[in-house]
């Protein structure tokens, strides 16, 4: 049986500076050194949002090579280079292959990745994208070891809320069905995507999403 569990959101960003003051300024708190992702030209920062749930500022490396397939998470759209936002999100999982399998690789293919010691499992769509726009989630499968938000520093700040608006919100709805998505997650129907994540922090309730305005 399929089970799975929100794993991280991803705030994609022109730069990885402009993300982090990004994050800084909405939630208030500082962000921990990611690393570099050799296969995709990125480099990241993180929060630890609670147990086994982080979030993350992703953005294209200046220093490393372009790779020779499209980055992920939409970098290499012009809505990445505008402006820092909620991009997407990520559900993890213990059996990606199966899950890939059930789902007919509606969130993309199955990918190999690793960022220093680290090593996941992950699936990407081919062309870039962001599965349902962002509103449905990447999958992924650590390798064994710590969660990479058990590795990061405390700073007071927990995901409350992640909700979703899309005008195929009953097709999110089963997909996440499909793999047993274990945590709370609202998609309702709306004629434009949307992606909401309600975060507490030390000062008070704060929201990020994919419009890149704190109170949208």
């Amino acid at each position: 049986m399929l089970r799975s569990f929100l794993d991280h959101i991803v705030v994609t960003a022109p730069s990885l500076e402009e993300g982090i003051q990004y994050v800084r300024q909405v939630l208030g708190v500082p962000l921990e050194a990611g690393g570099r992702h050799p296969l995709m030209g990125t480099h990241n920062h993180l929060l630890r949002l609670g147990r086994e749930q982080y979030l993350e500022v992703i953005a294209i490396d200046p220093n490393a090579p372009a790779p020779p397939r499209p980055r992920w998470f939409e970098l290499d759209q012009p809505a990445a280079s505008s402006t820092p936002r909620l991009a997407g999100w990520v559900a993890r999982i213990g059996d990606i292959k199966t899950a890939s399998i059930a789902t007919s690789q509606a969130h993309g293919i199955i990918e190999s990745m690793s960022r220093g010691e680290l090593g996941w499992q992950i699936t990407i769509p081919v062309n870039g994208s962001l599965p349902f726009e962002g509103v449905a989630p990447m999958l992924i499968q650590w390798s064994a070891g710590p969660h990479p938000a058990d590795r990061l520093q405390e700073h007071g700040c927990s995901l409350v809320q992640l909700e979703g608006f899309h005008p195929q919100a009953e097709r999110i709805t089963d997909l996440l069905r499909t793999v047993g998505f274990q945590d709370s997650f609202v998609v309702s129907k709306r004629a434009a995507p949307l992606l909401v994540a309600h975060i507490q922090t030390p000062v008070g309730m704060r929201r990020l999403s994919t419009l890149g305005d704190p109170n949208g």
